[in-house]
């Protein structure tokens, strides 16, 4: 789906690709004289007409986008013909080399065209009667095949059958399918790794010629076969989807993948030649990824290459396979705060030893709706730190943000916004949302900057062993910015490392009860161990409220008042 704020990009992209000719029809193809012997050679060796441009260094996009048939016919027309100066004119713009070894015979019978065309006075008229000339050997040894081979030595059939209109229907067929919302999108190729394997000896096979022709090119010069297959295709499944922005930097990710079982042993000798180059991982399904595959053919040298491995590459009997499509949107972040009314409500999913304990969590009962509105396959949540389950989260709420992985929808209008956080709200009395809205990735650092140092703010039920009065009390008032040393508390030693932690408390005011319970209020750094801090963890936490009451204490109940961090941005209710 194209949504209307990219609508005068994807015009002008529209423009440019189906009104703008991709290729001006009888357009001769960028080569040059010193370029025959390495198209010759590429041909007689199995290459596609798409392939010989690579080779050649071509980087001119409409090239690509011609027919295969015209291609090959137009590379056919220029090494068979090395002896016209009008096609040599044609091809480089210069009509002065050989003029003498072209000119027409004295006399065309009347009637007949002056200048026939190249190939039929070539069969009529021979030029010459030298003997033939050591560039002429090579023509007569090296001859280019007729015909389109019919699996590409070295793309192994993706730009040829593989490429083209048939395969942008499919491709735009399955992003319609997906129902995703987007301005733009990114085509990405993922290839065999084979294929680098063939390209090299496709290299060597030409690395002489171009040394003899002084052509100061080197094999990062060629075109990859990812980049030809993206210049043909974009503008075709642009075209199959509306006009819609085929970009190189997009949210929108539809991913090719191709696949030729036929030959995936032919990396196999770089594992024995550069067995450094090959460690297995749990994480892939084969040590012959492509990154390694390149790192293996940057280290061989052409002779031991050579000895392992034929030049030009053999023919295969079958094209590469086509994978289904993958389409993938970045992630998309959306920020807000929550309130948490239960006391046995735990933030994430409660799970021991392989069992569920408790039926719900904070994030499940947000995620839920969150997830149907943006048709999200998945979710992260993240909050400025968590409370216990028997804790409640008061005030104005705790902030959190969930990345939501590979969301169809990307876009919600406040009013729509709106109404998601009235469906979270509506659909448990638990929890409460509120400033809900969508983030950028960079926003949400904002929630984790500084963590240590942000403040929160609590309240404690707090029971005493001995019986107390108010002015018992009325002393811890006036404690300060006291320092803590807190041992990491032994229930949560099972999942946190063992360390003393310092943290502070910057003030606490009591409220007496009755006899065996106040209220204790506590503003302190962030990462504060509140309940180790009232009952001592058994002398853990060092000072404690036992130590300062001089009585045994513990804690019956605990709110979170506040957590001071400035984000998300608030929302007027």
């Amino acid at each position: 789906m194209l949504t209307s704020n990219s609508a005068l990009f994807s015009l002008c992209y529209f423009y440019f690709y189906f009104v703008t000719p991709p290729c001006p029809p009888g357009a001769m193809l960028p080569l040059k004289e010193k370029d025959k012997p390495v198209v010759r050679k590429l041909l007689s060796s199995g290459c596609c007409a798409r392939c010989v441009l690579r080779f050649c260094c071509v980087t001119v996009q409409a090239a690509y986008r011609k027919h295969p048939k015209d291609t090959l016919e137009e590379l056919r027309a220029f090494v068979g013909d090395a002896e016209n100066g009008e096609h040599r004119e044609s091809v480089e713009g210069n009509g002065e080399a050989r003029d003498a070894a072209v000119s027409e015979p004295p006399g065309d019978p009347p009637g007949d065209p002056p200048g026939d065309p190249p190939s039929k006075r070539a069969k009529l008229e021979p030029v010459g009667t030298g003997a033939p000339s050591e560039e002429d050997n090579k023509a007569a040894a090296v001859e280019p095949k007729d015909e389109e081979p019919s699996v590409c030595v070295a793309c192994l059939g993706i730009l040829q059958e593989l490429c083209g209109s048939t395969q942008a229907v499919k491709i735009a067929e399955r992003v319609k399918a997906e129902k995703y919302e987007f301005d733009t999108l990114l085509l990405s190729v993922s290839l065999p790794a084979q294929l680098c394997v063939r390209e090299h000896s496709c290299w060597l096979h030409v690395k002489k010629e171009m040394r003899e022709k002084s052509m100061a090119v080197d094999k990062d010069d060629v075109v990859q076969v990812k980049e030809a297959f993206k210049w043909i295709m974009q503008g075709l499944v642009a075209k199959e989807l509306g006009g819609v922005a085929v970009v190189i930097r997009s949210l929108f990710e539809v991913g090719v993948e191709f696949t030729h079982p036929e030959t995936d042993a032919d990396c196999h000798f770089l594992a024995s030649t550069c067995a450094d180059c090959f460690r297995s991982n749990k994480n892939k399904r084969s040590v012959f990824t492509r990154m390694a595959v390149v790192k293996a053919l940057e280290k061989i040298s052409d002779a031991v290459f050579l000895k392992h491995y034929a030049s030009p590459p053999a023919p295969t009997t079958s094209s590469c396979s086509p994978q289904n499509v993958q389409c993938l949107h970045m992630s998309l972040f959306v920020a807000g705060r929550y309130n948490k009314f239960s006391r046995s409500l735990p933030q994430t999913p409660w799970v021991i030893d392989g069992e569920r304990r408790m039926e719900s969590s904070v994030e499940e009962l947000i995620a839920a709706p969150v997830l149907s509105s943006f048709r999200a396959d998945g979710f992260n949540f993240s909050s400025s730190g968590r409370e216990d389950v028997d804790v409640r989260t008061l005030g104005n709420g705790r902030p959190f943000a969930m990345e939501l992985l590979d969301p169809h929808r990307t876009k919600l209008s406040q009013v729509e916004m709106k109404q998601l956080q009235e469906t979270i709200n509506n659909s448990s009395d638990k929890i409460r949302v509120r400033d809900l809205q969508i983030v950028s990735r960079e926003a949400m650092s904002r929630m984790k900057e500084g963590e240590e140092d942000k403040t929160k703010s609590y309240t404690a039920l707090v029971w005493t062993q001995k019986p107390i009065r108010s002015e018992d009390i009325a002393f811890i008032d006036d404690i300060k910015d006291l320092t803590l040393d807190q041992k990491t508390p032994l229930r949560v030693l099972h999942r946190r490392a063992l360390a003393v932690r310092q943290r502070v408390v910057h003030r606490m005011t009591a409220r007496f009860l009755d006899p065996h319970h106040f209220y204790l209020e506590l503003k302190t750094q962030a990462g504060t161990y509140i309940k180790e801090f009232v009952h001592g963890d058994f002398g853990r936490t060092k000072p404690n409220m036992s130590v300062l009451l001089k009585m045994d204490t513990d804690i019956l109940e605990l709110d979170v008042e506040s957590v001071d961090v400035d984000w998300p941005p608030s929302i007027p209710e």
